[in-house]
Order: C-alpha cells, then sequence, then structure tokens
C-alpha cells in the first residue's frame, strides 16, 4: 500500500504542485479545498491518472468539526496517514495596521495559524508511535518569508501569523522528534500563484520579482520540490528546520 498524504489547500497554487508531485513520487493523495470543488477535482485526476489512489475532501481548517469529519474520512477511505502538508492559507489586501480589525485578525490567524495546529493534531494523534498504530511520519508547514521581513505597509498580521508558523514548528518538531514524525516548514518568497489576487495584487510577484537577487518570481513547483524533499526519506535526519524557498530574498 502506497504511504497517503493530506495536502491542505491542494486545488491550486503551491498545494496542488505538492499533490501532484507527491503523486509522481508514490504517495496516495487526499486534497483538502474550502471552495473550488471542480479544481480539487482536476488535481485528483491527474493524480488517479499516475496510477495513484486520491480523495477529495471540502473543509475549513479552522472549523474544528469539520477537521475531525475529514481526518475520519481518510482513515476509513485511505487508511493509516503518513505525511500531512499544512498548505491552506489566506493572505488580505494591503493594509497598515490602523487600518486593520480584529475580524480581519481572526480570519488570518484562525485560518493560519489554529488550521495547521488543528491538522497537526490530528496527524500527531494517527503518526506517533506514543499512540496505538502510529509508525511515524512527516509534516510540513507553510510559512511566508514575510515571517523574517515582517511586510511593514502590507500585512504586518499576516507576517505575524506566519512568523507563529515558524515558531509552533520548531516546538512540535522537539515535542515528537522520539515519536518517529519529522516536522519542518517552507518558507516561500515571491511566489507566482493565485494568492496574490485573492489579496487584490494580481500582478504583485511580476512587480515585486526585480527585488529578489535572482531576479524573478518562482514557480509552485519550486516550492513543492522543497515540500516533497522534506517528506522523504532523504531527509530522514532533517527536523525543525524552516527551508527558504526565496531567490535569495
Amino acid at each position: 500500500m502506497n504511504p497517503v498524504l493530506l495536502v491542505t489547500g491542494g486545488s491550486r497554487g503551491i498545494g496542488a504542485a505538492t499533490a501532484l508531485r507527491a503523486a509522481a513520487r508514490g504517495w496516495d493523495v487526499a486534497i483538502n479545498y474550502s471552495r473550488d470543488e471542480a479544481a480539487a477535482q482536476a488535481v485528483a485526476a491527474t493524480v488517479r491518472a499516475m496510477g495513484r489512489r486520491a480523495l477529495v475532501l471540502q473543509a475549513d481548517v479552522a472549523d474544528e468539526a469539520a477537521v475531525l469529519a475529514m481526518f475520519a474520512r481518510i482513515d476509513a477511505e485511505l487508511g493509516r496517514l503518513g505525511g500531512l502538508v499544512n498548505n491552506a492559507g489566506v493572505v488580505d489586501v494591503a493594509a497598515r495596521i490602523e487600518g486593520g480589525s480584529v475580524a480581519r485578525w481572526q480570519r488570518l490567524f484562525n485560518v493560519n495559524v489554529i488550521g495547521s495546529m488543528l491538522c497537526a493534531r490530528e496527524a500527531v494523534l494517527r503518526m506517533s508511535t506514543r499512540h496505538a498504530g502510529g509508525r511515524g511520519g512527516g509534516i510540513v508547514n507553510l510559512s511566508s518569508a514575510a515571517a523574517r521581513l515582517g511586510a511593514g505597509g502590507q500585512y504586518v498580521d499576516y507576517a505575524a501569523a506566519k512568523g507563529a508558523i515558524d515558531v509552533f514548528t520548531l516546538g512540535l518538531a522537539r515535542e515528537v522528534a522520539t515519536e518517529g514524525i519529522r516536522v519542518n516548514a517552507v518558507r516561500p518568497g515571491i511566489i507566482e500563484t493565485e494568492i496574490h489576487a485573492s489579496g487584490g495584487e494580481p500582478d504583485r510577484a511580476a512587480r515585486m520579482a526585480p527585488l529578489v537577487p535572482m531576479q524573478r518570481a518562482g514557480s509552485a513547483e519550486e516550492c513543492a520540490a522543497a515540500i516533497v524533499w522534506l517528506l522523504s526519506d532523504e531527509a530522514s535526519y532533517t527536523t525543525g528546520a524552516v527551508l527558504d524557498v526565496t531567490g535569495g530574498r
């Protein structure tokens, strides 16, 4: 039986690229989405064309009941979980802190931080050797270069949420290091994905490219390569790492 991987936010961008790369390397894939079922089904169809199993799962990762139901379906339909990619995330339109609102901050932290922690909790319950049937596995969290740069004048709230992911990655890695689970993060920089449009700046990647030492935006596939490597046995002595995929920025 192939190992089973859950990719949250797997219908587009880095999540979709990760699902496809993982499938090409032998994983069966559970593809979580929030709104765009058609896009998630298209990713699943490609995974199945590679000869791997695919399961499409709608869930808001900030909703505990929905997360529990999602993991229950994975248990029942795919079997033992071997990996989790906490990719689901949201950004918002550029705004200074005095233009922010509690509703905005709660949305950013609920999806980007609480959602990742909820999914990690359920993954650890299934993968940790402390629990019955647990045989280890890997977790990769998606951070952002904003966690290092602060994103002043753009979205310091989003940057703060991703900073929380960096710390969560380090702490959880140490917590489960003797239980067969490795926990790492990938910190993308300027990547050409649809998330910029959701933040009201569809041309942001092209506009920001001159600020990158490599003078270009990165691709979702370049991020996926790092994520899938961290999940693989080739990274067997790597845990608690936060890997920048930023073109040098």
